[in-house]
């Protein structure tokens, strides 16, 4: 059984910052993990690269030799992976053990995990490969400034949520920068009176009944939820990391060592 993390989220929320903090975090706990860059317009990395996507294909010369700009290439780039899962991927894979650990730092263009089928299937070729795999969704904890954005957040990550079909934990990211704590505070475990009183005060009153039918939304199935992550901090980083190990079930299948508990050890 192998493991697996699939790093997500807009463009600019820190997801390859997150992997590389969580790489420096195992290998201080002698943990090993794996990141797997699957950006095909990334040029830096501030972790090892494992698998790197751009030894398949590669942004810059799709828009060079397909005259497409960079969201149509890179969408390109996407469908081109898709189309390889069974020959690159699974070649790829075939170099690790089955009780690795990897995370596939992914692009954030939003419509590859609201509307288009490429991770899915992507995920549905490494469950077929034994592997559980869980979504990290990350939300820059600056962009949650207000009840609209937060609920924009909510419902972008409730399509992930629906796209991927995954176990699913929701980030907020650099919370060392959020200058007004108290203020994300509400939206941690947010009240939907509180979140529909704020949004019918942003919101044109013909909006007040969609407005309540998404403060319900957000309260009453209880989908979405947000943990604070502080990279500065070591104790939220493995906050993180023991979710997503729970979620994945990483270790519950590990053999129990005996040696120690054996009476015939000391004879």
């Amino acid at each position: 059984m192998g493991y697996a993390q699939l790093v997500i989220g807009p463009a600019g929320s820190g997801k390859s910052t997150y992997c590389s903090s969580l790489y420096q975090h195992c290998e201080t706990m002698r943990r090993t993990i794996h990141i797997v860059n699957l950006d095909p317009a990334a040029e830096n990395f501030d972790y090892p690269v494992a698998m790197d996507i751009r030894e398949l294909i590669s942004l810059d010369d799709v828009m060079e030799e397909l005259g497409l700009g960079p969201n149509g290439g890179l969408m390109y780039c996407m469908e081109h992976l898709e189309d390889n899962l069974d020959d690159w991927l699974t070649q790829e894979l075939e170099n690790y053990l089955d009780d690795d650990y990897l995370v596939f730092d992914c692009p954030g263009q939003i419509e590859l995990f609201t509307h288009v089928p490429v991770l899915k299937n992507f995920v549905e070729h490494l469950k077929r490969k034994n592997f559980n795999v869980c979504v990290v969704y990350l939300l820059d904890s600056q962009f949650v400034t207000d009840v609209t954005k937060y609920i924009s957040g909510c419902l972008s990550s409730l399509s992930a949520m629906i796209q991927l079909e995954l176990p699913h934990v929701n980030i907020l990211s650099k919370m060392d920068l959020v200058t007004s704590k108290k203020d994300l505070n509400n939206y941690l475990e947010p009240e939907a009176t509180v979140l529909l009183s704020e949004l019918n005060l942003h919101m044109a009153p013909q909006y007040a009944k969609l407005n309540k039918a998404l403060a319900e939304l957000v309260d009453e199935f209880s989908m979405v939820s947000f943990v604070p992550l502080d990279l500065r901090k070591e104790s939220s980083i493995q906050y993180v990391l023991s979710m997503i190990d729970n979620c994945i079930q990483y270790g519950e299948d590990a053999e129990v060592k005996v040696r120690d508990f054996d009476p015939d050890a000391n004879d």
